[in-house]
């Protein structure tokens, strides 16, 4: 075998093993299911046998025609056939659940560990590559598995049986049947390796497939509001094209190999039946052993015409359980600390970024050495240029994504050092745009809280004074919000968002302001929730609109990633400087 051959069998080995080890239900009761396996194989070898007796004592005895033999014979092969059917049917069924419970596992793992990614993680990866993971590949593995794995286990095992029997009746026939298929088996290898590799490339090109027809679903709006419908079914069209390619490449393999058996199973018939004649004629064989070696030569093809197939899936598989395994080997660099970690004290929180530098992967610094100190209960502002880097202080001080050196503190505890489930409590993020699910309001909202009653809620919507609203609603809690929340307004979306935000109840609360553009109306009740709901919490507010930070406790502006100013609001706009241009810009833009 070539180096690469042996590279490739020992990957396929090892990603085997892996995926044995995270799914270990595939591995519970196998050994029952392989006896089953080898009982209807067996069974299937008891045909030929009693077809040549029937021939040989039956028809043919000494004594003539014996119809009890022939009678014993036929039932012997009814029972070997209920035998093998059954023990077919058990096995199957075993290895169905076991397949599919061991594949659940691997989803559940999978798709778990894709929430323990790290933002930059998720963000990287195409959405329909990491759906197709997850999904179809871990179908392809299913596939295998219900019906391939044993099958292969099985196609072997009947291999030999049938080769050790054919050599019993006729070493001479048997020798015929294995030159036949000597061309084929001795490609197996290389067709093991270009396979691998097509079928690796056609889980890629799913994935870019997904992708590319997602993309224009979610951002269908777009699409025709700037008549670009053929341009994105251009791109669509290519993604498609490229998987075809792929696949057909992939496909044009296995149709080849699978002719070659084919092409091996008919010259080994007609070499069996010349010889076989030519050997009866000579006296080495009698005319039951021919028409059983008959028989033999089927259960030898078949096994190697289903090979030649499982051989196709088994690749695929492999590529996609190699996919699926990559997720799971893809570190989680935000590491929760577990129950070794420290749990944060409830009431206002005290936040400080200690020399805070960071950088996403492959790029330069987009925060210099941050300094900077928040006093519980305080209300903080965070504005500056586009791009100036505020967006990034959300995500460090929620721990979306840890600093590339220093340290971020809530109370002085290191943020990597606290537990993820203390920090997800008493920590909440209100993002630019709050995301919300195809459900109703009242499931949309429990997200803040799980176990919340409608009671709860509506306590909360009196509380930020989102009461009216509520009940305005055409199903109040009941509303569907659809995908999205497509069917609400930005605004509302955002007051769903603030909601949520109420019933976690958090200590210290880090808003990215939206931006949408509402009506007045609903800019004042979104404004007067968030005064309500930032009352008696340390807050963070990323501000885009400088009324914002004209009411925080605090301004901290940011520009090229380092803090220039920070004061009130007044105090700054005497200072000048970045804030006092910001203020004007924002101003001359209001028509103030």
């Amino acid at each position: 075998m070539s180096t690469v051959d042996s590279g490739e069998s020992i990957k396929a080995m090892a990603t085997i093993r892996r995926g044995m080890e995270i799914s270990p239900e595939l591995r519970q009761g196998l050994g029952l299911t392989l006896f089953l396996a080898v009982l209807s194989t067996v069974g299937q070898l008891v045909v030929p046998i009693v077809v040549q007796q029937t021939l040989d004592r039956g028809l043919d005895g000494p004594q003539g025609p014996d119809t009890g033999f022939m009678l014993w014979m036929g039932l012997l092969a009814g029972c070997a056939i209920v035998l093998t059917s059954g023990a077919s049917y058990l096995m199957t069924t075993r290895l169905f659940r076991s397949a599919e419970s061991g594949l659940a596992t691997l989803r559940t793992k999978a798709f778990r560990h894709v929430h323990d990614l790290p933002l930059l993680t998720q963000n990287t990866e195409r959405r329909g590559s990491l759906v197709s993971r997850v999904t179809g590949d871990v179908d392809t593995v299913s596939q295998f598995l219900v019906f391939g794995g044993v099958m292969m286990i099985v196609s072997i095992g009947q291999i030999f049986v049938a080769t050790a029997l054919m050599a019993y009746y006729s070493w001479q026939l048997t020798i015929v049947v294995w030159v036949c298929f000597a061309p084929l088996l001795l490609s197996l290898r290389f067709f093991q390796q270009r396979l691998s590799d097509a079928y690796g490339v056609v889980r890629r090109q799913v994935g870019a497939m997904l992708s590319a027809v997602s993309e224009p679903v979610v951002g269908a709006a777009v699409v025709k509001s700037y008549a670009i419908e053929a341009r994105t079914q251009e791109r669509i069209d290519i993604a498609i094209k490229a998987n075809q390619d792929a696949a057909t490449k992939a496909q044009g393999f296995t149709a080849f190999s699978f002719s070659l058996g084919g092409l091996s199973g008919g010259l080994a018939n007609a070499g069996v039946i010349i010889v076989g004649i030519w050997l009866g004629f000579a006296g080495d064989i009698t005319a039951g052993e021919v028409v059983a070696f008959a028989f033999l030569v089927t259960l030898f093809v078949s096994p190697i015409q289903m090979g030649t197939q499982i051989l196709t899936d088994a690749q695929n598989a492999i590529a996609g359980w190699r996919r699926v395994i990559g997720i799971l080997d893809t570190p989680a660099d935000l590491v929760d600390p577990g129950e070794s970690g420290e749990v944060l004290p409830r009431g206002p929180i005290d936040a400080e970024l200690r020399g805070v530098t960071f950088a996403y992967p492959g790029g330069p610094d987009v925060l210099h050495s941050v300094d900077m100190h928040i006093e519980a209960g305080t209300r903080i502002a965070i504005v500056g240029e586009t791009g100036s880097g505020k967006s990034t202080f959300a995500k460090l001080l929620t721990r979306l994504m840890d600093p590339s050196r220093g340290e971020v503190l809530l109370d002085g505890i290191d943020l990597r050092q606290i537990r993820q489930a203390s920090l997800r409590s008493s920590v909440v993020l209100v993002p630019q745009e709050g995301f919300l699910f195809d459900d109703t309001l009242r499931a949309n909202a429990r997200y803040g809280k799980l176990d919340a009653t409608d009671q709860e809620i509506r306590a909360s919507a009196d509380e930020l004074g989102l009461g009216d609203w509520l009940d305005g609603l055409p199903q109040g809690l009941d509303t569907r919000v659809g995908q999205r929340g497509e069917s609400l307004s930005a605004g509302e979306r955002q007051l769903v968002a603030l909601l949520r935000a109420h019933l976690a109840d958090p200590d210290l609360l880090v808003l990215d302001e939206a931006t949408s553009a509402v009506d007045p109306q609903l800019e004042m009740r979104i404004g007067r929730a968030l005064e309500r709901l930032m009352s008696g919490r340390t807050s963070v507010t990323i501000a885009h609109r400088m009324s914002t930070a004209e009411n925080a406790d605090e301004v901290v502006v940011v520009d090229r990633g380092r803090i220039v100013q920070r004061g009130h609001h007044t105090a700054l706009l005497a200072e000048g400087g970045i804030y006092r241009g910001l203020h004007d810009s924002w101003v001359a833009q209001q028509g103030r």
